[in-house]
């Protein structure tokens, strides 16, 4: 099974920017209760649809700069991202289903 990686700062770039595929970014921080709970749904939807999309984790403690880029000023935000430019945030920790059907577009 597949887990989402965690990108840093340094790492944003190469990782998220410039991946082939979509990718979804999820800025999260070890002391966010709603973050913790949505992180094994993100896990699992990074192993179910490993072939369509990519999900990583970011810690907003660890990494201020790319959340200070983007303008995270709630966690947990997801962003998805394709071709280097956001194409979709989630705001908030949602049940699977919910998620799945926020990136219908990405998944379908």
């Amino acid at each position: 099974m597949s887990e989402a990686r965690s990108v840093t700062d340094a790492s944003f770039a190469s990782d998220v920017l410039a991946s082939e595929k979509p990718i979804m970014v999820d800025f999260w921080a070890e002391w966010c209760g709603p973050c913790r709970a949505v992180s094994p749904i993100l896990d699992q939807i990074a192993s179910e649809y490993s072939d369509k999309i990519d999900v990583v984790k970011m810690n907003v403690d660890e990494n201020p700069d790319i959340p200070m880029q983007y303008q995270i000023t709630s966690i947990p935000t997801m962003k998805v991202f394709k071709g280097g430019e956001v194409v979709k945030t989630v705001i908030g920790a949602k049940p699977k289903p919910a998620l799945e059907a926020e990136l219908q577009e990405f998944i379908g």
